[in-house]
């Protein structure tokens, strides 16, 4: 029986054969870019499960620092009970801003209540609560003493402040009008004066506010609030500021303590 002749080997079939471990390593590394692309748009939390996840797959323990995933991603630095350091610290930061929340909306209710809107206002920045009171309200034209209205304000204020721990900065302004008496040699004197006697009315309204808490100064007439142009301008520029001033702040999403 004659034998079957074999021809030589499938030249083609021997220089396919890089191929496969070619595609896979393709494969993996397009999954890597992928994985990367969404880490860098993704939040801290599902950051830190994927790298874990790859961490998993590549047999490299969690808390490792040799996987080639190791520090990649934001960071998260886990605290008792597995919440991150991030977390427990805007708890404190969100819990602070509703406790000022609620000073802010208790002393908005008392001004539509007594109908003093003209008067005194609030607002909620970064550095945190800020209240408002023009001079009429407190003092008389070119003096620092208090008026009898600062009598029925005061104690509210007072109030409100006792109720929460946070640091307080009294400050008084003037509009650009010069001031040249015995008492009051210039506008530095009249805001430092205003802002210390309105500090001082206050601790003296309610013993359980904190003097280690509280500060004034007197900035004058160079941080005005509108125009010295016209005298609605200038009217808003005399007033007394009272900022609650926030403990905790948020940087690009992380917490700060201020």
């Amino acid at each position: 029986m004659a034998r079957k002749k074999h021809g030589p080997p499938h030249e083609e079939a021997e220089g396919e054969a890089w191929l496969l471990p070619y595609s896979d390593l393709m494969t993996l590394l397009l999954a890597l870019f992928m994985a990367l692309f969404g880490m860098a748009s993704m939040d801290k939390g599902k950051a830190a499960a994927v790298g874990a996840s790859f961490g998993r797959a590549f047999g490299i323990l969690p808390g490792g620092g040799n996987s080639i995933f190791y520090g990649l991603g934001p960071a998260i630095v886990a605290t008792n009970g597995g919440e991150s350091a991030e977390d427990a610290g805007n708890g404190a930061y969100f819990a602070e801003n509703e406790a000022l929340t609620a000073v802010q909306r208790n002393l908005e209710n008392y001004i539509k209540e007594n109908h003093i809107e003209t008067q005194i206002n609030t607002a909620m920045t970064e550095e945190g609560l800020m209240i408002r009171i023009k001079e009429q309200a407190l003092f008389p034209s070119g003096s620092a003493e208090l008026v009898a209205e600062s009598q029925r304000l005061g104690p509210v204020v007072a109030g409100l402040l006792a109720a929460i721990p946070e640091n307080v900065i009294i400050s008084g302004h003037t509009d650009n009008v010069p001031i040249n008496t015995e008492q009051y040699p210039s506008n530095w004197e009249l805001s430092s004066a205003r802002a210390m006697n309105f500090m001082r009315y206050l601790l003296s309204v309610n013993s359980n506010l904190n003097p280690a808490r509280f500060s004034a100064i007197g900035f004058a007439e160079y941080r005005p609030a509108a125009t010295n142009d016209t005298e609605e301008g200038r009217a808003r520029n005399r007033r007394v500021e009272i900022l609650i001033a926030r403990n905790f702040k948020l940087a690009e999403g992380t917490l700060v303590a201020k």
